[in-house]
């Protein structure tokens, strides 16, 4: 991985370690840090699909996941 990449990583555990438990903040801060956790992790899946476009189709693991 890359440096992009590996800033990228680093920037969404900071943002999934630092997010605001719903019940404890106000609305207005929750949706700012919500808005910026899906800028970046819309950020992060554009560089994956640029820089390594095949490895979704690879990725068995993906299917075998129950939502």
């Amino acid at each position: 991985m890359d440096e992009r990449g590996i800033t990228l990583l680093r920037q969404l555990i900071s943002d999934m370690e630092g997010a605001p438990y719903p019940g404890v903040v106000d609305g207005e801060l929750y949706t700012i840090w919500y808005e910026h956790a899906q800028s970046v992790a819309q950020e992060a899946l554009e560089y994956l699909n640029t820089e390594h476009p095949d490895d979704y189709a690879k990725d068995s693991a993906l299917e075998n996941l129950d939502f």
